[in-house]
């Protein structure tokens, strides 16, 4: 086994049979690796979490602007990071309306979340849209990390069919858009995104969980001697680092593991999906938690996940909701629907909730993890019952390496293109673009 470094990044990696685990960032082995000790600004991550089928606006909208605001009752949850986010209003696509294709709306939204642009309406293989903002900075700095991008989603996968109202199920099912006419998959699999980020880089994957599944061992049973070794080398501080990173990355892979023997245990013949939890709370959060290790590690910079795709019929039981998600969007001003969109919208957020926390409480470089992020969450729709795709809801979270200002209710003028904030997010990581989608300039205020 070998402990490869990087003296550019100052990151490790921890080389065993079958395995590459990337370390957090490390001070003791930054400072071996230049002549004069430098300091070495922590890197700025970007990720998009996408809701669907819009919100309750009433319970969802806040009341004041500034800093001198007040949450509302949707987003209590995250009264605790107050100081972390803030909530932008009246930010709109105006490509995901029909413009003359008639009814698609949800197609649309989750279409248009990322790209700003018009999907061409079809069913078939000639499906064309434009490139979303995170593959935009992808290709200008993704050659930074292992992976250049991540794209998360707790749906499965439909890259085509007819979906909603004559449009490609490609639209809805997917956020990241390479191209104008290639979508890229998202995984819903906590297993595949794990074995994606800590995977072996040299044996073919099907070698390197054969030889892990023989052995019985954990991922990390191939590479705790050599962590063993390096803990003797770096500082008191950086083995703090290193024992709380390799017990994170072992929790997650035991409860993936968990899942997967739980699943082996029902009758013979009964479909059992590998790796992907039961309950919609524990899916998600197994997720989040592979998300932040992605950013943590610097695996990645840049992600996107779906938490639903829009036009989702996800019913939540464990919260009191067995209605199907999209059935209720449609609520006619009801006011038991209303009531149940409002504890979809709080479970939603309370998942959101639970990411920042694990997020501030990642130490780095002198701050936090959330300090060095900058996190969309937000949907393509507004009012699900009228398709309203202006005043999203749209909360910007983290300090974007102290360029950003969160804690604030930002008011923006009616109609602003979503876009324009994209293009904001993009000028802070150095990326090189004159516009995304119908931008019309960088927005200003954040």
């Amino acid at each position: 086994m070998s402990v490869i470094t990087s003296a550019a990044t100052r990151r490790g990696f921890l080389r065993g049979a079958g395995a590459l685990i990337a370390l957090p960032a490390l001070e003791s082995l930054g400072f071996k690796a230049f002549a004069t000790p430098q300091p070495v600004a922590s890197p700025l991550r970007m990720g998009f979490l996408y809701i669907p089928n819009g919100v309750n606006v009433h319970e969802w909208a806040v009341t004041g602007e500034g800093k001198n605001y007040n949450l509302s009752s949707t987003l209590n949850a995250l009264q605790p990071f107050k100081g972390d986010f803030s909530v932008l209003t009246n930010l709109a696509h105006s490509a995901g309306r029909a413009n003359g294709d008639g009814a698609g709306d949800h197609a649309r939204a989750t279409a248009t979340f990322l790209t700003g642009c018009r999907a061409k309406k079809t069913a078939g293989s000639d499906i064309r849209l434009g490139q979303s903002v995170d593959q935009l900075a992808a290709d200008q700095i993704g050659s930074k990390t292992r992976l250049a991008s991540l794209e998360l989603s707790t749906d499965g996968e439909r890259a085509s069919g007819r979906c909603d109202s004559g449009y490609s199920c490609a639209y809805q099912y997917n956020l990241s858009w390479k191209s104008e006419t290639m979508p890229m998959a998202p995984e819903q699999d906590p297993r595949l995104v794990f074995e994606r980020l800590f995977g072996d880089m040299g044996d073919a994957p099907d070698l390197a969980t054969a030889r892990r599944k023989r052995y019985e061992k954990s991922i990390l049973d191939f590479v705790l001697e050599d962590a063993k070794n390096l803990q003797r080398r770096v500082s008191g501080a950086d083995n703090r680092k290193i024992e709380e990173y390799l017990a994170s990355v072992r929790d997650i892979e035991l409860r993936i593991e968990k899942t997967e023997k739980m699943q082996k245990q029902l009758p013979a013949g009964t479909h059992r999906p590998t790796g992907i939890p039961k309950g919609a709370q524990e899916h998600i959060r197994a997720m989040f938690d592979l998300l932040l290790l992605a950013f943590q590690t610097d695996t990645t910079r840049i992600a996107t996940y779906m938490l639903a795709h829009d036009g989702s019929n996800r019913s939540f039981p464990d919260i009191g909701v067995s209605d199907a998600h999209h059935s209720l969007s449609h609520h006619q001003n009801n006011p038991d629907k209303l009531a149940k969109i409002a504890k979809i919208d709080k479970f939603y957020i309370e998942q959101l909730a639970f990411f920042l926390k694990r997020m501030k409480e990642t130490k780095e470089d002198g701050g936090t993890l959330l300090d060095h992020s900058m996190i969309v969450y937000g949907g393509g729709l507004s009012d699900g019952n009228r398709h309203a795709h202006d005043h999203l809801p749209v909360i910007l979270a983290g300090g974007g390496n102290g360029t950003l200002h969160p804690g604030q209710h930002l008011v923006l003028p009616e109609e602003t293109p979503m876009t324009n904030l994209y293009l904001a997010m993009l000028q802070r990581m150095g990326v090189n673009a004159g516009h995304v989608g119908d931008s019309t300039g960088v927005l200003g205020g954040i």
